[in-house]
């Protein structure tokens, strides 16, 4: 295959990816197969796919910021924790099957889609008022946890954080903001590891990211005019359908 066209296949996919990453999550399973079809083995698709995600995450994060809707106060809290389970994922491996692997992560995603149609900001408004200390140490080792996973995985991460962000009292928007700002924190660290061990194509990851980074402004411009109700029914959806195909082995 031409490199002009690698990269303009790597580029298009990278928006999708990113717009979709924004939205909900899932993106890394448009990209990761993507990237091992073009020849890469498993460990360095994973790695070069990290640099689309830093790149992805860095252009939402700015999106955000300048719409307001970021919450500043939870990056010690929550992205703290969260990169440091990544450094401890990253360096860590499990021996599973695939298929093993596919039906755990659609079970984790159909619980998410239960989580968001239940929506448990339904009955009380998501300013009101900071969560307890009990809730907020909850929330400290879910997300070292969650960390975790995405330093060592990190596909259908952004279905765990937004399960997690009612127990912030954050609406799916303000949520998705805080999601890309997390996994921004620890994804520096998941790449450092996968580069120190020479697991990143640098160049597909460029042409990925140049796409993540576009997918995300997308992304970011979506997430606001959907608002809380309509992201509600699209995350369910994209989970739905991923895990459907995951339980499958589509």
């Amino acid at each position: 295959m031409a490199d002009w066209l690698v990269m303009t296949l790597l580029f298009l996919a990278g928006t999708a990816a990113g717009t979709l990453n924004v939205l909900a999550g899932g993106g890394s399973m448009l990209t990761l197969p993507l990237l091992i079809f073009l020849g890469l083995p498993t460990a360095v698709a994973n790695g070069t796919n990290r640099v689309a995600i830093l790149v992805q995450n860095i252009g939402a994060v700015w999106g955000f910021h300048r719409h307001g809707i970021l919450e500043w106060r939870w990056l010690l809290r929550l992205a703290l924790p969260a990169a440091l389970g990544a450094g401890l994922g990253s360096w860590l491996a499990v021996d599973i099957s695939d298929l093993a692997f596919r039906r755990i992560l659609a079970g984790i995603m159909l619980a998410v889609a239960a989580w968001t149609l239940w929506d448990p900001l339904r009955d009380r408004p998501a300013d009101s008022g900071p969560p307890s200390r009990r809730r907020q140490a909850v929330l400290i080792l879910a997300f070292f946890g969650v960390g975790f996973y995405g330093g060592f995985i990190q596909a259908g991460i952004g279905f765990l954080l937004l399960a997690l962000m009612p127990l912030a009292g954050l609406d799916l928007v303000r949520g998705n903001a805080l999601k890309v700002l997390v996994v921004l924190a620890y994804t520096p660290i998941a790449l450092a590891v996968f580069a120190l061990h020479g697991k990143v194509d640098w160049g597909l990851g460029a042409a990925l990211a140049a796409g993540n980074f576009t997918g995300s402004q997308l992304g970011v411009r979506l997430s606001l005019l959907m608002g809380h109700r309509g992201l509600k029914y699209f995350v369910t959806a994209v989970v739905v359908l991923f895990a459907l195909r995951l339980w499958w082995g589509g």
